[in-house]
């Protein structure tokens, strides 16, 4: 297949970078060969994207909302239209199985399209008389250009989760994927072309962080910045825009526990246990890395959990009984088995896996590892506390309901924990003791748009979800009105 060379993507016109020397390599996970060459871009070409943005505020932020929700529809059913393209694009870019892009990737975008199409068409506001004096309301305004910073993890998923909400409320963005899986956003221009949005409204410029992120941060044209990714990129991003007081929403890493009580339902808790740790090679912020099981089924959970892992199938993203695909880097894959040849040193016992795993044919430069199941480190060792995001989890027993709670609590972190019991008021008081954004009870990666989505601690600021995205891209006003 030939290489693809990125363009971006301005005032509704595909254009060169202003950086033509500069070109970054990306490959393709499964077969370690570049697949397509992202522009590196520059201070102009931001300036650029942020002149078009602009320019198109003025006559998109008056719009109906109406009018704007018809723009979402027609987005959403072009995107629709080309899924298997997006799906199989994602797999090249990413390294993630076929199966996993085509039901969660790239359909989930389609939905955020459709989700805030019609949200914005429900919103209420509130109102309310002063004793006969006055009446109170508020009003939403869109705020103006915001820069829209997505990872490689997740990439077109994850950035239409930001641009929906973005331009439903009336605002205009400039966008910067991760240069290492920039193509689905590449190929989303050509459907935003082809849903005849207007020029402007979303516009696209690629590079790296230090390049172009750097220049979107600190634009003063750019009052408001949404992020998503590492802890430390994330707070490079706030140290940057705290002397323009930007508007910051911060959705950053985390190292997630996963509490399993001896009276779960047994199947239940280790079949999803299983995809919580390993679903898109580990690649997902809400992964459950961190096992703790009770020590009365301990060694049962053990003996349950450890041969599902291993049984896994790793290989060619593309063929449907895959499970494991590639990672994204081989950066990264040096990481995630640098965090294992750690554990080891740790004193770390490696149950299952612990390698790279090595294919044959076209996939033999791939970056592919081995389910990694590590038991005996210390819970305060950096492989149990620092995010690997990989497919890589540790176990450990607890003996109580208090001493899980305290297991769970003792980290940088603050996402998500799953809780497993068939106990109603355990769940509940459990739960409610985790400091994590999100706590599943019997469940995992279950989501509801309605409900807010960040962090805690070093998990991220903000919260991002229906009313709560909406939030972020409109600053609300009250209006008193006299009596007249």
């Amino acid at each position: 297949m030939p290489v693809t060379v990125l363009q971006n993507f301005i005032g509704g016109e595909f254009v060169n970078s202003n950086n033509t020397e500069q070109y970054i390599d990306s490959y393709n996970p499964a077969t370690g060969k570049v697949h397509a060459k992202v522009p590196d871009s520059n201070e102009v070409d931001v300036n650029k994207a942020v002149e078009a943005a602009q320019a198109a505020f003025k006559t998109w932020s008056k719009l109906p909302s109406s009018h704007r929700s018809n723009f979402l529809y027609r987005i959403a059913d072009v995107l629709e239209s080309r899924l298997k393209e997006f799906a199989e694009a994602e797999v090249r870019d990413q390294g993630k199985t076929i199966k996993f892009a085509t039901n969660i990737d790239i359909s989930r975008s389609v939905y955020n399209f459709r989700y805030f199409a019609g949200h914005v068409l429900h919103m209420e506001e509130k109102a309310g008389q002063l004793d006969g004096v006055a009446l109170n309301y508020v009003q939403r305004c869109p705020i103006g250009v915001a820069g829209l910073i997505s990872p490689w993890n997740l990439p077109l998923y994850l950035l239409t989760w930001k641009i929906a909400p973005c331009i439903a409320s009336g605002n205009t963005c400039v966008c910067k994927p991760s240069e290492f899986t920039s193509l689905t956003a590449y190929m989303l221009c050509s459907v935003l072309k082809e849903a005849k949005l207007p020029d402007g409204v979303v516009n696209m410029v690629f590079g790296s962080g230090p390049s172009t992120g750097e220049a979107l941060v600190t634009h003063p044209n750019v009052p408001l910045i949404s992020f998503t990714g590492g802890t430390v990129t994330g707070k490079h991003i706030m140290e940057s825009s705290a002397k323009q007081l930007k508007k910051l929403s911060l959705e950053l890493g985390g190292k997630n526990a996963n509490i399993i009580f001896d009276d779960c339902n047994f199947e239940q808790a280790v079949e999803t246990s299983i995809r919580a740790a390993f679903s898109n090679q580990g690649e997902i912020c809400l992964c459950g890395s961190r096992i703790f099981v009770q020590e009365t089924i301990y060694q049962k959970f053990l003996d349950t959990f450890i041969p599902k892992a291993r049984d896994l199938v790793v290989g060619d993203p593309n063929d449907p009984k895959t499970f494991v695909g590639a990672l994204n880097n081989k950066q990264h894959m040096e990481k995630v088995l640098m965090y294992i040849d750690l554990a080891r040193q740790e004193g770390g016992v490696i149950e299952c896996g612990g390698s790279r795993k090595i294919l044959q044919g076209e996939l033999s430069e791939g970056y592919f590892v081995e389910p990694t199941v590590i038991t005996g480190v210390s819970l305060t060792s950096r492989v149990a506390r620092e995010e690997i995001f990989g497919p890589v989890v540790t176990v450990h027993p607890f003996t109580d309901e208090q001493q899980a709670i305290d297991y769970a609590n003792d980290s940088l972190y603050g996402l998500s924990c799953s809780v497993w019991t068939e106990n109603g008021r355990r769940a509940r008081r459990v739960a409610e003791s985790i400091d994590a954004g999100t706590v599943w009870v019997n469940c995992w990666l279950v989501r509801d748009l309605r409900m807010p989505f960040g962090g805690m601690k070093g998990s991220g600021l903000g919260r991002e979800g229906a009313d709560y995205s909406m939030d972020f891209f409109t600053e609300s006003k009250t209006i008193c009105l006299a009596n007249m």
